[in-house]
């Protein structure tokens, strides 16, 4: 498997939970965490606050509260079994079933990583002023060197995601803070829920598909494994695995919060028709300041090449674990390039590009998901570890919220008569 690290050298005899065993856990959460900030939030969040202002806050909560009920059953799963979700799929469907999860996961795989490689090019574009073509090829360099220190072991990669994390999280506080949000209007735009028009309706199943990523639910059940095979028990584990989910979420929360806020303190009710991301950085240098914008693209060159770092290793763990094929990370890395420079060389909107990704990204949500419940619910497969009664009711509600939020995209956006 792609994601088994090198031997661990460190003594993994039982021994009682600590602080430092506990921190010493950290980091698959943080791994998965960064696809709920890629540029895909960046085109969903800023066109939902130059359009509605802080209505659709409430859309981002709601989603990382999913996500973060998501992450915990994945982690979970993969604990418990020591396997991924994609390879227990495979083995347990028929095989044209399993044939058919692969091949949609593959189209999910293809679809992340396109916003994401596009939205790093983007930011060294707007950043730089080089054309996107090299702002690709540049993407393309740095993600692949990132990639390389999977050899030494998994954590060392954690770690550097994590901090790629936590400077995205830092640069959103400072551009929360030059703002300056209405505090009210973010406080009830965070807990009332409410659309205005069937354009917010797209943007928020946009916002859904672009929090709640059906790559990493497949994902962090594979980064699990390694750890569970290590632990000394899978209780401790997964204590350790809630404070991670926990701590990852709250800062990929953050963000996606303070980045529609800061567009609609900014840019909502203004006279600039902001569509696009690049015309959103135009926009902003003489209300925030040339330094703060140019932290803004910062931001999203950091955000875009750690997420299609993680993407690409979600691409891998999927084809892996669904038809045991086997081919080099590099070789991943350049077969999912090609579709963005294809987008890129056919001069197409790139604020579109990411919305409409994302928005193909939510009809996976729930094909990773139903899954994901069926086998976390399964005692004789998870053990001690199998969902509460309460856990499998909200796990099934938010299929239904996310089912019927795709059915209502589909009846607005394509005219489908329901």
């Amino acid at each position: 498997m792609l994601l088994t690290p090198q031997a661990d050298k460190a003594d993994t005899k039982a021994a009682a939970p600590t602080r430092l065993s506990t921190f010493r856990l950290l980091g698959p959460a943080f791994v998965a965490a960064v696809a709920y900030i890629d540029p895909g939030n960046y085109a969903t969040n800023i066109q939902a606050g130059a359009r509605y202002g802080y209505l659709l806050l409430w859309v981002v909560l709601w989603s990382s509260l999913i996500g973060v009920l998501i992450q915990l059953l994945s982690a979970k799963l993969g604990i418990a079994t020591q396997a991924s979700l994609a390879t227990l799929i495979r083995d347990r469907l028929p095989r044209w079933a399993s044939i058919g999860y692969w091949l949609q996961a593959e189209i999910l795989a293809i679809a992340t990583d396109l916003a994401e490689f596009v939205g790093a090019a983007l930011g060294f574009h707007l950043l730089f002023g080089i054309s996107l073509l090299e702002g690709a090829v540049i993407t393309g360099i740095v993600s692949s060197m990132i990639l390389a220190i999977e050899r030494r072991g998994l954590k060392p990669l954690e770690l550097v995601i994590a901090a790629m994390l936590g400077a995205v999280a830092l640069i959103y506080l400072a551009e929360l803070y030059l703002s300056h949000p209405d505090l009210g209007r973010l406080v009830g735009g965070t807990v009332m829920p409410g659309f205005a028009g069937q354009g917010s309706i797209l943007l928020a199943a946009g916002i859904l598909g672009a929090t709640v990523m059906p790559h990493v639910i497949y994902l962090h059940s594979a980064l699990m494994s390694p750890e569970a095979r290590r632990a000394s028990s899978a209780r401790t584990l997964y204590r350790a695995t809630m404070w991670d989910v926990g701590l990852a979420m709250t800062l990929a929360t953050f963000v996606n919060l303070a980045m529609l806020a800061m567009a609609a303190a900014t840019l909502g009710g203004s006279d600039h028709d902001i569509g696009s991301i690049e015309q959103a950085y135009r926009t902003l240098a003489p209300v925030l300041g040339h330094r703060a914008v140019a932290v803004f693209g910062l931001s999203l060159i950091i955000a875009g090449i750690s997420s299609t770092v993680v993407g690409t290793l979600a691409g891998q763990e999927v084809m892996q674990d669904f038809t045991h094929l086997k081919i080099p990370i590099w070789v991943r890395r350049a077969i999912t390039m090609l579709p963005s420079f294809a987008v890129i060389a056919a001069h197409a909107d790139v604020t579109t590009v990411l919305v409409v990704s994302q928005v193909v990204l939510s009809f996976g949500i729930a094909l990773a998901i139903v899954p994901l419940l069926l086998l976390t619910s399964n005692r004789p497969l998870m053990g001690d570890l199998v969902n509460h009664g309460w856990t499998s009711i909200v796990g099934w509600g938010c299929v239904i919220l996310i089912v019927a939020l795709n059915i209502i995209v589909l009846s607005s956006t394509f005219g489908v008569t329901l």
